[in-house]
């Protein structure tokens, strides 16, 4: 069987790339459809016919089988094979054809389209990769967009994290406007849509040190904005996993302007407190390491020091009998460093 998936004497790999292009080509002909439009355009276009979907389909497995070789046979890929589809990526528009198209394909084709796609991405020719290419070709915008297919979205996910491992991409994608939807993106409806949503917003916001402290020095205001919409979230698990990745975000070295500045903030305090006090255990745990970024700030600006003055009894009350049956040793040794902290202030 696996033998079908090889291209035969008559048909190159090269024409098998172009037999994936003309399908394509029709698919668009028979129901013109842009992934990155969302929900809205591929729910508009019409069904794939069964034919149509198992060609393309059959030319991925192609595609794969060149790329990885035999895996249980333990025949290896053919060097002219790999570098082939690696120009392919690198020259053509294979990269933007598998992101873009993910619909045509039966179910583990799609995931098949995946794999390669993602390791074409780290494959290069001639000391030149296909990140240019993706970057050009308007492929960050087809995956972000194809969060809002769910069938497409896990996928889409997949290789849109592949991309951010490239700095160029990463870049690309915090200062365009594309990376403002994961704000919302990160609270649809759908668990495991949301779920994989912040796991592309968290690698946006935490692989690429430089270009992260680059991206809040000129974004730190309308940032900090919308994050904080975030933390006040209805959705419990959005609340928790923003308060999470803020937390550790705010200790990170290469993030000190992000520190400083929003714990500066007295309106950022207050948020921070009221999740203190939330009746979810977990939402309590992850905003104290948020609030303790504030308490121990030796630089506390006035309305800050203000606030935690005048709630100073309140305050050591409530630590004092905080998380009491959490089993972690550092947890408590920190809440009292930062009750000792909150006793020494004077109003």
């Amino acid at each position: 069987m696996w033998s079908n998936l090889w291209p035969s004497r008559k048909k190159s790999l090269a024409d098998t790339v172009a037999a994936y292009r003309a399908v394509v080509r029709r698919s668009h002909e028979s129901s013109p459809v842009d992934v990155a439009h969302g929900a809205a355009a591929s729910a508009a276009a019409s069904p794939v016919p069964d034919a149509m979907r198992a060609e393309a389909s059959k030319h991925v497995g192609v595609l794969k089988a060149a790329l990885f070789g035999d895996l249980p046979a333990e025949v290896p890929p053919k060097p002219e094979d790999v570098e082939l589809l690696t120009a392919e990526a690198v020259d053509g528009d294979l990269l933007a054809l598998l992101a873009g198209h993910l619909r045509l394909l039966e179910f583990e084709a799609s995931k098949d389209a995946v794999l390669v796609f993602n390791n074409l991405l780290r494959r290069s020719v001639g000391g030149r990769t296909a990140v240019a290419r993706v970057a050009s070709d308007g492929v960050l915008a087809t995956l972000v967009g194809g969060y809002e297919v769910n069938a497409l979205a896990l996928n889409c996910g997949s290789m849109l994290r592949e991309c951010l491992r490239h700095e160029p991409l990463a870049r690309a994608l915090l200062w365009s406007p594309l990376f403002w939807r994961f704000f919302s993106l990160v609270g649809v409806a759908d668990f495991d849509v949301a779920s994989d949503a912040f796991l592309s917003f968290k690698e946006a916001l935490t692989r690429h040190k430089a270009v992260i402290t680059a991206f809040m020095s000129d974004r730190l205001d309308p940032f900090v904005s919308a994050y904080n919409g975030l933390l006040s979230s209805k959705n419990y698990v959005v609340r928790r996993q923003s308060l999470k990745l803020l937390g550790e975000m705010l200790v990170e070295r290469s993030n000190f302007g992000l520190m400083t500045h929003y714990i500066a903030s007295a309106e950022n305090l207050k948020i921070v407190m009221n999740l203190l006090l939330d009746s979810r255990r977990n939402i309590q745990f992850e905003a104290f390491h948020v609030f303790k970024v504030f308490v121990a700030n030796p630089n506390k600006t006035p309305p800050v020091r203000t606030i935690l003055a005048k709630n100073k009894d309140k305050m050591l009350s409530y630590l004092n009998d905080f998380l009491p049956d959490r089993d972690d040793e550092q947890f408590h040794e920190e809440r009292l460093m930062i009750m000792d902290e909150i006793r020494s202030l004077t109003p």
